[in-house]
């Protein structure tokens, strides 16, 4: 089993930033991709970002504003958070897709970090 912890939500101004962690732990695992995912109150749950070997991929809507990043040597994941929008405010998922061996590959949660962007 692959356990993701996440670190870093909170409230903050608009036009703040926020910077939020997820660290993936357990034993005989392989990640080969992670990424931060959001839901917003009455809204399905949608992508933000993603790390795949390097390349990154954004939502349109953050483009520009937020930064993922990956240490792998870690297996820990960041999203950096900038010029926050109250539209941003949702509750933030980790993803990582990863496998213990020698069983298949598969998407693994994280419990989520509430991200409010309010006045």
């Amino acid at each position: 089993q692959v356990q993701l912890v996440e670190s870093g939500g909170g409230l903050v101004q608009p036009g703040g930033s926020l910077r939020l962690s997820c660290a993936a732990s357990g034993s005989g695992f392989s990640v080969i991709a992670m990424g931060w995912y959001r839901q917003a109150p009455g809204k399905q749950r949608e992508l933000v970002a993603t790390i795949i070997h390097g390349n990154t991929n954004y939502n349109d809507s953050v483009k520009g504003r937020f930064i993922i990043s990956r240490d792998t040597g870690k297996s820990t994941v960041y999203l950096q958070m900038n010029s926050l929008k109250p539209e941003d405010t949702a509750v933030y998922y980790c993803n990582a897709r990863a496998r213990v061996f020698p069983g298949p590959w598969r998407d693994y949660w994280g419990q989520g970090t509430q991200v409010t962007v309010s006045s």
